[in-house]
């Protein structure tokens, strides 16, 4: 008896765990998202679905909404094609490759408030690096964080340069996967270095594009730290994410409720997100060489 329920007794401090800081959270929130709480009230009145009703009537939730798709939309794609492209060339195993892999990789695992306080100072108005260049060549400031136009895509930059390198290593490990024999019968046909990469690489690695796609628009729609240190979702809800909107009604506005059911929202959102993905790109995906 004792034999058959070790297995169950060595992961239940690992499931006790998961359970008290994810799965009671979760079900709290879902709870929270039918009620009306303030922090400071003894009593949390339900309301039903009001809270929802309030946030799709909201235009802030829209624009939020808005916002957060754009910079999915073109901070994925960027990154992706990037890290295929330099991963492509770093999968080589010389001394050089991987140096430049540890470089790359090393923000990745940086502090994101250190990264955003860091680029805060890069760009800024005044002083910043970017703006001593642009002024040096006579072509004067600009206002990156303050223009509307641009200040989303500082943040896409700023986004791509942190993560780009946890992509690189990931596609490193699935191009080390591909036969070499495929691209040794490659060359012996006569294949270019474009058409081997368009017609084997890129076939060959769909199961690492597909992984990565998947966790890069969750991370996308999940940014926040850099949005709340460079631009406070600035200037005039130009930079205002959706996981920033929460963050605001919930813990500025105090508006637990409707923060709660943003977050249910988002959770909803971002779990048909996936299964589109995996209906429409999921299918073409092959996981055999």
């Amino acid at each position: 008896m004792l034999r058959k329920l070790t297995p169950y007794l060595l992961v239940a401090p690992l499931m006790i765990f998961i359970a008290v800081f994810t799965y009671i959270p979760v079900i709290a929130s879902v709870n929270l998202s039918f009620r009306h709480w303030d922090f400071l009230s003894p009593t949390m009145p339900f309301v039903g679905f009001e809270n929802y009703r309030l946030l799709l009537n909201s235009r802030d939730f829209w624009n939020s909404l808005q916002v957060t798709a754009i910079f999915a939309l073109i901070s994925v794609p960027i990154r992706l094609a990037l890290a295929l492209a330099v991963a492509s060339y770093l999968v080589r195993e010389t001394l050089p490759s991987r140096l430049l892999r540890g470089a790359l990789f090393l923000p990745s695992v940086t502090s994101t408030v250190s990264i955003a306080v860091v680029f805060s100072w890069v760009f800024a108005t005044d002083y910043g690096m970017v703006n001593a260049a642009l002024t040096s060549l006579g072509i004067g400031k600009v206002q990156w964080l303050q223009d509307p136009q641009l200040a989303l895509w500082v943040l896409i930059t700023v986004n791509t340069w942190k993560q780009l390198g946890y992509d690189i290593v990931i596609y490193i490990a699935g191009l080390q996967a591909v036969p070499q024999e495929l691209y040794d019968a490659a060359a012996v046909d006569g294949g270019r270095r474009f058409h081997v990469f368009r017609r084997v690489t890129v076939p060959l690695v769909m199961p690492t594009t597909y992984f990565l796609l998947v966790i890069s628009v969750i991370e996308a729609f999940q940014v926040f730290t850099i949005v709340n240190i460079m631009t406070h979702g600035g200037p005039a809800g130009a930079t205002d994410m959706l996981v920033n909107l929460l963050y605001r009604v919930g813990f500025t506005l105090f508006d637990i409720g409707r923060g709660s059911a943003l977050a249910v929202l988002l959770f909803i959102f971002l779990i048909a997100l996936a299964l589109i993905k995996s209906f429409v790109i999921g299918r073409r995906v092959h996981y055999e060489a």
